[in-house]
């Protein structure tokens, strides 16, 4: 009896030492989503206030749609246009990173050539070079060939944010994929576009979403580039919501409203493919 009586008290006590514990977890974890959460919580009030009552910290206000009337819907604003011009730049960038990067991060995690490394690395780095070190000769270049403020021209410097990311991302997922799943392919008669897009690109689709998702972020945050190489015709949300800063008096209502209208396309596309980008993230962490 006494073996039993003891051997119920450790029980019940692991027990209420593993619900301790959880409550313990589930807390922090709480109050780490509110202080997460709290800026854009408070961002999205600031959109609802008016000018005077913007700057106090009050909860209690009378909301107000005029910030949302001013920035979206006033006859002379270009923002839409601005977010759509944004989402064809960033979009745009993706598709072509997509098409030339897949290919090469496979060629990186599957062939051996000389300085293989070297030129990797090589890559890489043009994701780590400040893009104000190479804005200056780009925009020559742009004018001489006649890329400056067009889609292509964006769309073909954004190259410089989002491939070198891609390639370097997706190539740890195709070193991951044993070679004698192809090799078992092509005995089987596959040929190796077949491998390529049949076997490969299923396998590595969770981290293939993930990485585009990231650089699509970056692609989307872009302001150097639209800032130097846009001009009349094509203007990105980054660059169109200075307008609403630069004044002799800043209207942080507006500015609310569109860094809420920015930041939406990126929440929105995280919630639709969560469970490829949780799958991507943790892909490979665990080697056996």
């Amino acid at each position: 009896m006494d073996n039993a009586g003891t051997l119920g008290k450790t029980v019940r006590w692991k027990r209420t030492r593993d619900i301790m514990f959880e409550i313990v977890r589930y807390f922090l974890l709480t109050v780490w989503l509110v202080f997460a959460i709290f800026p854009l919580f408070w961002m999205a009030l600031m959109t609802l206030k008016s000018d005077a009552e913007v700057i106090t910290t009050v909860f209690k206000f009378t909301p107000t749609a005029a910030n949302y009337k001013f920035v979206l819907f006033r006859q002379d604003s270009d923002y839409i246009m601005a977010f759509i011009q944004n989402f064809i730049v960033s979009g745009g960038a993706i598709l072509l990173t997509l098409i030339a990067g897949v290919p090469a991060a496979y060629a990186f995690a599957r062939y051996d050539f000389k300085n293989k490394e070297g030129w990797a690395f090589q890559i890489l780095s043009f994701k780590f070079a400040p893009e104000i070190l190479v804005i200056l000769p780009i925009f020559m270049i742009f004018q001489r060939i006649n890329l400056y403020d067009t889609y292509f021209g964006l769309i073909w410097v954004y190259q410089l944010i989002t491939m070198p990311l891609l390639i370097w991302v997706v190539r740890g997922y195709f070193e991951d994929i044993n070679i004698e799943i192809e090799q078992a392919a092509q005995l089987d008669g596959y040929a190796w576009y077949e491998v390529f897009f049949k076997i490969l690109l299923p396998l590595i689709k969770p981290g293939l979403v993930a990485a585009s998702l990231l650089a699509f972020i970056f692609a989307w945050n872009s302001f150097t580039f639209p800032l130097i190489l846009s001009g009349v015709r094509i203007q990105t949300i980054t660059i169109t919501s200075l307008r609403y800063l630069a004044s002799d008096s800043v209207r942080y209502g507006n500015v609310a409203v569109a860094s809420i209208v920015a930041v939406l396309p990126e929440i929105i596309i995280c919630l639709f493919i969560q469970k490829h980008l949780v799958r991507g993230l943790s892909f490979g962490a665990v080697k056996g």
